[in-house]
């Protein structure tokens, strides 16, 4: 049954032949949607994904073999987040749509269906399923689209995709924390080219939020004041790394940025995720992001690979230290040169960025058509 959100965003779940649900998301205007039965003869959906404890980083490291048989950059013609049609049926039953979301058919994390896993001799045993739901965002129809090409009420309906999924996984026995990213181009290692996001309902809270969290509550004891408030108002002060900025959200490339081009997104107000935002926070994104997003893929005359990445307060800890923002960064270093990860930055974690951030913020600035 269809459900028509706040803004106007019609809402139809359904399901797939091998019983994964599937959420469409209309725009206002669009007629009541009666799902399309999944004309595939799909087998139930089987994963073998794991989650093991690193003792030495105390950090969950998740195995799923399974996925190496996964699709990979198919032809146009074959591509599975397309409309289906009467030749072909793809993962999305419908003729059109606006966006939708849908189970991952090759999960990383799935629901454990009671299995038990042998000890393999680990110093602490951990092994058990990986537990968890990962879902698949198509942000339209055109397959040779991008997210740039999105009109600001499109980006409005993404977010309200976002939004929805964040508090539905969040409410699923066993999640910690919502993570909503999109991976683009493939240098940055894309198998599907259709635009498409991700969203990940994870059973443990990740170690790059736990290390932030630790760093706001050190700051809290230290100074009595919000860590990422003060990162926002440094550089709002400073104007130096500010791309650009609106009513409601400002963007800038941060003091200390790690890859050749980053990008972070901060809502002036501080929210914990997504659900958090007001109907003016909403609106205020999809056309600042936009404006970013294009000038990224003139920054080299070319179309930026880059990942975008939500960062939302965990499920139940932290939620008072943290704050929602979007960061987006590419490996994309010049034209013709990518930023690969050498042995400073894979053997010790500590990264070296040849282009400093005060350069990048004023050529993206210079960018703006």
């Amino acid at each position: 049954m269809s459900r028509t959100a706040a803004d106007g965003v019609r809402v139809t779940p359904a399901r797939l032949a091998d019983g994964r649900e599937i959420v469409y998301f209309d725009e206002d205007g669009a007629p009541p949607r009666v799902p399309e039965p999944d004309r595939r003869d799909l087998p139930p959906l089987s994963t073998a994904s794991e989650l093991r404890f690193d003792p030495l980083l105390r950090e969950w490291v998740v195995i799923a073999s399974h996925r190496q048989g996964r699709t990979h950059m198919p032809a146009a013609d074959a591509c599975p987040l397309c409309p289906s049609t009467a030749d072909r049926a793809t993962e999305v039953p419908a003729g059109d749509y606006d966006v939708v979301v849908f189970e991952n058919r090759f999960p990383s994390l799935a629901a454990d269906g009671g299995r038990v896993l042998d000890d393999v001799g680990e110093v602490e045993r951990s092994r058990r399923p990986g537990t968890g739901r990962c879902e698949v965002v198509v942000f339209g129809p055109d397959h040779n689209a991008s997210f740039a090409d999105l009109t600001p009420r499109r980006v409005r309906t993404v977010l309200e995709a976002w939004t929805r999924r964040t508090r539905a996984l969040s409410a699923l026995p066993g999640t910690e924390q919502v993570y909503c990213f999109e991976n683009r181009g493939a240098e940055i290692g894309v198998t599907l080219p259709h635009p498409h996001g991700q969203i990940y309902a994870l059973p443990f809270v990740t170690p790059r939020t736990r290390r932030i969290l630790d760093s706001a509550r050190a700051h809290r004891e230290r100074t009595g004041r919000d860590l990422f408030a003060d990162v926002l108002r440094a550089e709002q002060e400073a104007g130096l790394r500010v791309v650009a900025r609106g009513e409601h959200w400002t963007a800038f490339v941060p003091a200390a940025a790690r890859w050749p081009v980053e990008v972070h997104f901060y809502p002036h107000r501080p929210v914990p995720d997504l659900p958090a935002l007001t109907d003016a926070e909403r609106d205020g994104f999809g056309p600042l992001y936009l404006d970013v997003l294009r000038r990224l893929d003139r920054l080299f005359g070319l179309p930026l690979p880059y990942i975008s990445a939500w960062h939302q307060a965990p499920v139940r800890t932290g939620r008072d230290l943290s704050r929602l923002r979007l960061e987006v960064f590419s490996v994309r270093r010049a034209p013709d040169r990518l930023k690969y990860l050498a042995g400073t930055e894979s053997g010790m974690g500590v990264f070296v960025n040849d282009v400093a951030p005060e350069t990048v913020a004023r050529r993206l600035r210079e960018a703006a058509p």
